[in-house]
C-alpha cells in the first residue's frame, strides 16, 4: 500500500488535534518509497527502500506505467525483473501537494520532511509553491 495513504495521514492528524494545540503540530512529510517483491508474505516479505528519484528511474527503466490510486492521494507502479514482480509506491509532487495542504485546511504548525538525504526536485518545487520556506 502507499507509504503514507492520505486517509490514514488525516486520521492520525484528527487524533493529534484532539489532544495537541494545532499550533504546537508539525505534519511529517514521508520523502521515500518502497520496493516491494510480490506475493507479500506477512513476516517474510521485506521492502527496499528507495528515493522517490529512483522510483521514478525504476519505472523509465523497465518502461512501468506509473498510476494514481486516487483514495490513497499516492503514485504507485509494477514491473517484473528476473521473473519476480514488484510494486512500488512512493511520493511525488501530487501525493506531496495532498500532504502539505493539510497544513493550512488544519491550522497546523508546519511540516518537516522524512528523509532529507534523498533529494528530489518536485518535493521542494511544491513546498515553495505553496509555503513561504524558512
Amino acid at each position: 500500500m502507499a507509504v503514507a495513504p492520505l486517509p490514514n495521514v488525516e486520521a492520525v492528524l484528527r487524533y493529534a488535534l484532539s489532544v495537541i494545540p494545532s499550533e504546537k503540530i508539525y505534519l511529517g512529510i514521508p520523502n521515500y518509497g518502497y520496493d516491494w517483491p510480490l506475493p507479500y508474505r506477512r513476516g517474510e516479505t521485506k521492502a527496499q527502500s528507495i528515493s522517490n528519484q529512483r522510483a521514478v528511474e525504476l519505472a523509465v527503466e523497465n518502461r512501468a506505467e506509473i498510476e494514481f490510486d486516487e483514495a490513497a492521494q499516492s503514485p504507485y507502479f509494477r514491473y517484473t525483473r528476473d521473473g519476480a514482480v514488484h510494486e512500488v509506491w512512493f511520493e511525488d509532487a501530487r501525493s506531496m501537494s495532498a500532504k502539505l495542504r493539510l497544513i493550512a485546511r488544519h491550522g497546523l504548525r508546519g511540516a518537516g520532511y522524512w528523509n532529507l538525504m534523498r533529494p528530489y526536485p518536485q518535493g521542494w518545487t511544491v513546498l515553495n509553491a505553496l509555503y513561504d520556506v524558512l
